[in-house]
């Protein structure tokens, strides 16, 4: 059975702290956080395997696309699903519907890791505090930024790497070694069934009766230029086109509503000023 080595689990271990503190690229970690497809990618860049782990990453990815995260928490955390989810998959040469199963239990231990987390930055706050009172602009810096980063790294890296160098190939023998039987056949089934989920969600949501056009040109564009064999990068590109043209057409709708508001309250007071006159001339006779 194939293991991940030592630098391959620090690796991982490190980018999974690098963006559950919210530090790397700035805001940009949220996205990396939210969504599992970037981890994905590192994870194959580690393994050497960059489309078998992307492969899988977009099967976790369904199950996480109508998820959001009220008040910055998630139910479950993606980034840490596709880190040991990933994995487990490349070495035990699993299908993705297999890889969804083992990532939905690893994203909600990780959730109640990241709770942990606020629980040690509450320590942290002191500092803040005592840095607000001395007016020290440079402490209040170190307590903002870099002391819950520090906490991150702390508390992630230590984790990960151990569910990666000691759990994620005993994981993956043991699947490994039911293959062929009804639990490899449940994960799978399971698996599909939480990306229908996902992608119910985002049904739900593009489901409006503005965006169901959009919806339904997308599904039988697949179905009719099945046999072209269009990759997904095509038809991103021309999503994301046809999303910006309509972007651009609200934008044009709004501003002629504008203008023929103003038109008519100018005219209105137009009317208005002529009658006022036409009522002077009256008077004057």
């Amino acid at each position: 059975m194939q293991t991940l080595s030592v630098w391959q689990s620090m690796a991982i271990a490190l980018w999974v702290s690098a963006v559950m503190s919210r530090w790397l690229l700035g805001t940009a970690t949220l996205t990396m956080r939210f969504s599992p497809l970037m981890t994905g990618f590192v994870v194959g860049v580690v393994m050497g395997d960059v489309t078998s782990a992307m492969k899988v990453t977009a099967a976790i990815q369904l199950i996480y696309m109508g998820a959001f995260s009220p008040g910055g928490t998630m139910p479950s955390e993606p980034a840490i699903a596709a880190a040991i989810a990933v994995p487990v998959a490349l070495l035990g040469n699993k299908s993705p519907g297999a890889a969804i199963a083992v990532a939905v239990p690893v994203g909600l231990l990780g959730s109640y890791l990241y709770q942990f987390r606020f629980f040690l930055n509450t320590f942290v706050g002191k500092t803040t505090d005592r840095a607000i009172e001395n007016m020290d602009d440079r402490a209040l810096s170190r307590s903002i930024i870099w002391y819950p980063t520090i906490v991150s790294f702390l508390l992630f890296t230590p984790v990960i790497f151990s569910a990666l160098y000691f759990g994620a190939p005993v994981i993956a023998s043991f699947v490994k070694g039911l293959e062929g039987t009804v639990f490899i056949h449940m994960l799978n089934t399971v698996g599909g069934a939480l990306a229908a989920i996902g992608i119910a969600v985002t049904i739900y949501v593009i489901g409006q009766r503005k965006y169901l056009a959009f919806f339904l040109l997308a599904y039988f564009m697949s179905v009719i230029f099945t046999s072209l064999k269009i990759t997904m990068v095509t038809y991103a590109i021309i999503g994301t086109l046809l999303a910006f043209i309509f972007v651009l057409s609200q934008g044009a709708f709004s501003g002629n509503k504008k203008t023929v508001q103003t038109d008519t309250g100018d005219s209105g007071n137009t009317s208005a000023g002529d009658s006022d006159s036409a009522d002077d001339d009256d008077d004057d006779f």
